[in-house]
């Protein structure tokens, strides 16, 4: 169903809190000019109508003289709310049926079921967040690790916003008096110095590729770090996989092939999130399916920001571990050399390995766990980020700023080579178009639409 614009008049209601969990309390949400008068109408305690913003209120909620719960109703007067609209937010008895009871009694007295992101739709139309603030509201609900909450939290803050609110004032100036040589254009003037204004387009296109060379990282803290297990079959991946779960996740067997397809899962290690990809051992293979599951393999090394190669010392020698390395050295992606089994190993043979500069494991064991953990950290070199800084995380954002940097090679070639205002001023102008595209300046009902309907119901 789409989040269009339209309706933002009617009361819409829908339970806030996660649907089916085994909490003792459920919220549902009430949004709207008419909300709190709707659920003053259903509410039998204190006259809603009459009492202040920001209070909560014990009474029950009735369906003619039936008493359906007793609950808890915050107010919230607009514009002192999230959607800067008159809301109320009921705590019931987390029972499904007394949820859809209530919700159902508010939907026949006036309200419409809210759809997907409409309550964060409505702070943003309302001007209580900007778009990009918007979206990281949806980041943050998403978060699963401290880094990912911190850069949400703080690209929610407005961090991000505030740094393009500027860089658009300081071209917004300019283009104002670009826009004001066209009104003279006849008498020859210019009012927009244009060495300052080159230094002005080269320093915002300074920021703005730092804030697109900063996505690669960003998303990787937003979305985890892909992490793939590679190796020959039986050489212990899948038992690796369950000991950095620190659970059975994986079936281990010693029969060689038993991984047909990948397996993911992920921890988190010091406040950063790995996703770690379990992969069908490589190997050359009559078997079909096994040979579905190493191609998979490769894939997903390709896709991997790290891979760790896993060998056994008992099954190959130096030789023949040299030759994979090799193959996974073509690849370009960062790897970490793992000898597993290192329990059973001897002296010499650690020292003949040595030349691989590997660390030695023993995933049965979990011997080398924690040195392994340390070493992923420094291979991803995400551990020292400070993510105070302002990160892009959001492929939309890196689009629209990379339009914008072309817009600004335009003004940059236009007053190298000399062009006539109108165009100079157009191109500034697509400039702040794209920049206007992140914070919702500039926005479409299609952009909206796809933005939000991706928010859980409620929010």
């Amino acid at each position: 169903m789409s989040v269009s614009t339209s309706n933002t008049q009617d009361t819409i209601v829908a339970l806030a809190t996660s649907p089916g969990s085994q909490g003792a309390i459920a919220v549902i949400r009430v949004s709207g000019t008419d909300a709190i008068s709707l659920v003053n109408s259903v509410f039998k305690g204190k006259d809603l109508k009459k009492q202040a913003s920001h209070t909560i209120h014990f009474g029950t909620i009735r369906e003619g003289e039936e008493i359906i719960d007793e609950v808890l109703v915050s107010l919230f007067v607009g514009p002192n709310s999230y959607t800067k609209e008159n809301s109320v937010e009921i705590s019931t008895h987390n029972s499904k049926y007394i949820i859809e009871r209530v919700i159902n009694l508010l939907i026949r007295k006036g309200a419409r079921a809210a759809r997907p992101g409409e309550f964060t739709l409505r702070a943003f139309l309302n001007g209580g967040l900007d778009l990009s603030q918007a979206e990281a509201v949806a980041d943050l609900i998403a978060s699963n690790s401290a880094a990912s909450h911190q850069i949400a939290m703080q690209q929610m803050r407005g961090g991000f916003s505030n740094q393009l609110k500027k860089l658009r004032e300081d071209l917004v100036h300019f283009a104002s008096l670009i826009e004001l040589e066209l009104d003279f254009s006849e008498e020859d003037v210019e009012f927009a110095n244009r060495d300052q204004l080159k230094a002005l387009i080269q320093k915002i296109y300074s920021v703005i590729n730092k804030l697109i060379a900063s996505f690669e990282q960003g998303n990787v803290l937003k979305n985890g770090v892909p992490v793939v297990i590679a190796g020959k079959p039986n050489v212990g991946k899948s038992t690796l996989l369950n000991a950095l779960l620190n659970e059975e996740r994986a079936i281990v067997s010693d029969i060689a092939g038993t991984t047909r397809d990948t397996i993911e899962d992920e921890i988190n290690i010091k406040g950063i999130t790995f996703r770690f990809i379990d992969t069908a051992g490589i190997r050359h293979t009559e078997d079909v399916i096994e040979a579905k599951g190493v191609e998979r393999t490769r894939e997903k090394m390709k896709q991997a920001r790290l891979i760790i190669y896993l060998f056994d010392p008992t099954q190959d020698k130096i030789e023949a571990v040299q030759e994979q390395i090799q193959e996974v050295k073509d690849l370009n992606i960062p790897f970490v050399t793992i000898i597993n089994k290192s329990d059973l190993i001897t002296e010499s043979q650690r020292a003949e390995y040595q030349v691989l500069n590997p660390l030695y494991i023993s995933a049965k064991e979990q011997l080398g766990i924690e040195e392994l953990k340390d070493e992923l950290l420094n291979q991803v070199n995400l551990s020292n980020i400070n993510t105070d800084d302002v990160m892009v995380t959001n492929i939309r954002h890196v689009e629209a700023l990379q339009h914008t940097q072309t817009a600004l090679e335009k003004v940059l070639y236009g007053i190298d080579n000399p062009v006539t205002s109108d165009f100079l001023a157009m191109d500034i102008r697509q400039a702040l178009h794209h920049l206007g595209e992140i914070t919702g300046t500039v926005t479409t009902d299609d952009l909206l639409d796809n933005i939000f309907s991706k928010f859980c119901i409620g929010k």
